[in-house]
């Protein structure tokens, strides 16, 4: 598990290593099937696999950078550029729809695992059924990294999560832990989750309204309740910037007064969640129809 956190080299090694992910996936198995996803073998398993899921699709080998990523050599560098709001242009948007998701291996190995539609459910499980702050946390965060990137396999990964594995109502649980640091990863994954066009809709109904009732009612007061803050209003950003009617949902949840109390805050330390606050509110105002809504 430190070895796992090492830095590049040491997370290339380990991905090498014959048979050591598929321990790590055969142990978390069995501990699931034992019905004891509380040990701590099982939290150290699931570490170990969530610090190797992170940078995945950059860190990739070759064969498989060719095999599964040939599709993005259409799409250039310009393209790729962050936008100021933290999500990717409208093209590169588009382009990502239109990819083709890679296929599936059913007998996947090594690092083929790390990104495997059998891991994903294993997380989703893991999340719904252990108690154990790290290994929920461990979990989702693993389902953070393989959905950050750009290509078809974070998109692959996002569908996975939500369409198929019916992840969603286990996510939205993680909201209302009291531990911060759980709450704060399952919204930067539902802020990843978020960016894919064709998920949205299903995002906004499952947990829209618990993203508004966890939204501080003013500034928030520490730096991890900041970020969780700022992510939300991203996510938020993502569900409403081309859609009325989810628009329309932030509105009867009540979030508006506290995206305001939050856009209001010139703090330094808390730029960052009011800056977030004030990108939703302008975007939520270009819905033109929702205007006499919004003034009552």
């Amino acid at each position: 598990r430190n070895m796992s956190s090492a830095g590049p080299e040491g997370r290339k090694k380990m991905r090498e290593c014959h048979g050591l992910i598929d321990s790590l996936v055969y142990y978390i198995q069995g501990a699931i099937a034992d019905h004891e996803p509380n040990d701590k073998a099982t939290e150290n398993c699931v570490c170990i696999l969530h610090n190797l899921s992170y940078q995945l699709e950059i860190e990739l080998p070759e064969s498989y950078a060719q095999s599964i990523y040939m599709q993005r050599r259409n799409i250039s560098n310009s393209d790729k550029t962050p936008g100021c709001f933290g999500t990717r242009s409208r093209k590169v948007k588009e382009k990502q729809q239109d990819t083709p998701l890679p296929e599936e291996k059913s007998n996947p190995r090594g690092v083929e695992s790390l990104w495997h539609s059998t891991l994903i459910r294993i997380y989703l499980s893991l999340i719904a059924k252990s108690t154990r702050n790290y290994t929920q946390e461990a979990s989702l965060g693993a389902l953070q990294n393989l959905t950050a990137g750009t290509g078809p396999m974070p998109f692959a990964v996002a569908q996975t999560v939500v369409q198929k594995a019916n992840g969603l109502p286990s996510i939205r649980t993680m909201l209302h832990v009291s531990h911060p640091t759980v709450k704060k990863t399952a919204v930067s994954l539902l802020r990843n989750l978020s960016r894919n066009t064709s998920l949205q809709n299903d995002i906004a109904r499952e947990v829209l309204p618990d993203l508004v009732s966890i939204l501080p009612e003013s500034v928030p007061v520490s730096d991890i309740e900041c970020e969780t803050t700022t992510s939300i209003c991203y996510t938020l950003y993502n569900l409403t910037q081309s859609n009325s009617h989810n628009a329309r949902l932030l509105l009867s949840a009540d979030g508006l007064p506290k995206i305001i109390a939050i856009s209001m805050n010139d703090s330094n330390m808390f730029s960052k969640a009011s800056r977030a606050a004030s990108v939703l509110l302008y975007s939520l105002w270009a819905h033109t129809d929702l205007h006499s809504a919004y003034k009552k």
